[in-house]
């Protein structure tokens, strides 16, 4: 099984975190980077071949991941100039994929079975497969319903619950060969034009452990959680198998040393 790993993104919600490094790299329980975390997962469920699309401070993941071989996996990159969203990266390397391949973010901490959902993708005929969770969100406010100038309706901090995409995909191929390459091109592009050409993508729905590492206070919440929960967010984990160390990441000047030059 193939996996696209999104990880090009500035991180600039997790600032000042991502001064220095890329948000995939952040360590999260003083061991293990998040990026880390997933490649051991993925190899755990049966993935074998892993793409990763860099962009911001890509050096610094493709000098730490490699090739991939510490966890079992063949790496291969996809390097953006420019941003070009969720889908984007993929539409000009799908000659590089298989037919079915997960697509995720970088920055995801979830004990979902990546290798269950692509599989169910597999046997469905969606073009797309969302995992799904259950959210709520509850007001800071009381809510009124107007309608003709009057309050017909009053509710004092309601609870809104709704489903909400957790950054994993089970894609086809065939999906997405008649979009264009080198434009930015998102998941919300991609969902809305199915849902008007009424095909509609189907719900991976999840009720485990899910965390969008998208803000400090997400961050601190992972770091606060990891330890109680890395049998669960590890699974198969050996204690002697290799694991994030800052110094591997290369030093400033060894950065810019390997940037392509222009």
């Amino acid at each position: 099984m193939h996996a696209v790993i999104l990880a090009g993104g500035k991180g600039t919600r997790l600032l000042p975190y991502t001064t220095c490094v890329p948000k995939p790299l952040v360590p999260i329980g003083d061991r293990f980077s998040i990026l880390e975390i997933v490649m051991h997962q993925l190899s755990h469920f049966g993935f074998r071949r892993v793409t990763l699309a860099i962009g911001h401070m890509g050096p610094l993941i493709r000098a730490f991941v490699g090739d991939g071989g510490r966890w079992g996996l063949d790496v291969n990159y996809l390097e953006e100039t420019s941003p070009l969203g969720t889908i984007g990266p993929l539409l000009g390397a799908l000659h590089t994929l298989p037919e079915h391949f997960l697509v995720m973010n970088g920055d995801v901490l979830t004990d979902l079975d990546y290798g269950k959902l692509l599989r169910q993708h597999m046997a469905s005929k969606a073009p797309v497969t969302v995992a799904t969770y259950a959210r709520e969100v509850r007001s800071e406010f009381g809510v009124l319903d107007i309608q003709e100038g009057e309050i017909i309706r009053f509710r004092e901090k309601p609870v809104f619950d709704f489903m909400v995409s957790m950054g994993i995909y089970g894609f086809s191929r065939n999906t997405l060969k008649n979009y264009a390459p080198g434009q930015p091109f998102g998941f919300d592009d991609l969902v809305l034009d199915l849902l008007a050409r009424d095909q509609h993508p189907s719900s991976f729905h999840f009720n485990g452990y899910w965390l969008d590492i998208g803000r400090p206070e997400d961050y601190d919440r992972a770091n606060a959680e990891f330890s109680t929960r890395q049998v669960q967010l590890m699974p198969g984990f050996a204690s002697g198998q290799p694991s994030f160390n800052p110094c591997e990441i290369p030093e400033a000047a060894d950065l810019r040393a390997m940037q392509p030059s222009n």
